[in-house]
């Protein structure tokens, strides 16, 4: 048996909208009624009046700094752990990102040590929702208001996930979303924008389609991108919009069978959901302790000859070279974050995993923990 960690969850749906798309010839990101209905929808799942489809996640965090007119010589505090695309997008503008580090149980950024790292350049906030726990937003907003600083939310992770009632994505001035093909829903590859403030949605989308002019289309406006989403990609993203509630439903029903089948083992930490929380656990994270600290590779080994698929944790800001050489930050600067990077790892939590793979695996997991725990081979 092999229990991949992930894999999309596609279907006829999927295959007819797309098929229709192409049928009618509308596959670009002018093109058909699929863009505004994957855009309209998700701004209704998410609680808030604009959506704006783009590329990808990564394009998405860009394109948010570029309508916020973030430049050149500003800083942006972002979580240090996550996928580095988050701060490739604060260095595209040519600001300077600012590392702050971990909360010890959620993985997402201490919102305590924001205010250590303001300045006079500081101008954006950029939280991340990591592995689908929101953050903590209330002192984050707090803060934010104090300083007149911007608040983007990187919800990559975290599609459906709830702040005390509220959808990640409509807590910030601009949300941001990715659609990869391990996400909890999916398009292939594809992004979102998700805000309140109707001058920045209009900006963002003159933005992300070369900035085009208004009057005359070939009199642009700004230096823009070409972020547009196809007709194509959208069309599986209207599909996958009628699943979302149902691929969440199963993302906790694993992560809950997880939690109880592991709960004993104290050299497991598992995910936790804060009670301001509504965890959609995108991916069931664990992190090694006590003996088994520093044997993560080991673990992931022995898993692997036994059909389980794992995932090593995101390499945080501070711990990667091409940052450290560039003198924008310090391999010891968060701590907690090295931490989960060090001993952390993904387990396999698929939408369509089967109760028999879920068993399976944490038999497994138990077996290896216990063998590895008495130097067994």
């Amino acid at each position: 048996m092999f229990v991949p960690v992930s894999k999309p969850l596609l279907g006829k749906e999927e295959t007819a909208l797309v098929l229709d798309a192409m049928n009618r010839g509308e596959i670009s990101g002018f093109s058909g009624s699929y863009i505004k209905q994957f855009e309209d929808k998700f701004a209704t799942f998410c609680g808030v009046t604009d959506a704006v489809a783009v590329t990808n996640g990564t394009v998405a965090i860009h394109l948010a700094l570029a309508t916020l007119g973030i430049k050149a010589g500003d800083e942006v505090l972002v979580g240090t752990f996550t996928n580095m695309a988050t701060f490739f997008a604060v260095l595209y503008q040519g600001a300077k990102p600012i590392p702050i580090d971990s909360d010890p149980f959620t993985f997402n950024l201490d919102p305590a040590l924001l205010e250590a790292k303001i300045t006079k350049k500081t101008k954006a906030i950029i939280v991340i929702h990591i592995y689908g726990h929101p953050v903590d937003m209330d002192p984050v907003l707090k803060i934010a208001r104090k300083h007149k600083l911007y608040v983007i939310e990187d919800a990559a992770e975290a599609h459906g996930a709830l702040y005390k009632g509220k959808p990640v994505g409509s807590l910030g001035d601009i949300g941001c979303f990715s659609f990869y093909a391990n996400k909890i829903i999916t398009t292939g590859e594809g992004g979102m924008l998700t805000t309140n403030n109707k001058k920045w949605s209009d900006r963002a989308r003159m933005l992300k389609s070369i900035a085009f002019g208004t009057e005359n289309k070939y009199m642009h406006q700004a230096v823009g991108f070409n972020y547009r989403m196809t007709n194509i990609t959208a069309a599986i993203g209207v599909a996958q919009m009628s699943k979302v509630k149902n691929i969440i439903k199963k993302k906790r029903k694993v992560a809950d069978y997880y939690i109880k089948a592991f709960k004993t083992i104290p050299q497991l930490q598992l995910p936790v959901a804060k009670p301001y929380a509504f965890n959609v656990y995108w991916m069931f994270s664990v992190v090694l302790r006590g003996t088994l600290s520093g044997r993560r590779q080991e673990f992931m080994s022995e898993l692997k000859k036994r059909g389980v698929d794992t995932r090593d944790h995101f390499v945080p800001f501070n711990q990667q070279e091409i940052f450290i050489k560039k003198g924008l930050t310090r391999m010891n600067e968060c701590p907690i974050a090295n931490d989960f990077s060090k001993d952390g790892l993904f387990l396999p939590s698929g939408p369509d995993i089967s109760p028999i793979e879920l068993k399976y695996v944490s038999k497994q997991v138990t077996e290896v923990v216990d063998m590895l725990l008495t130097n067994k081979k």
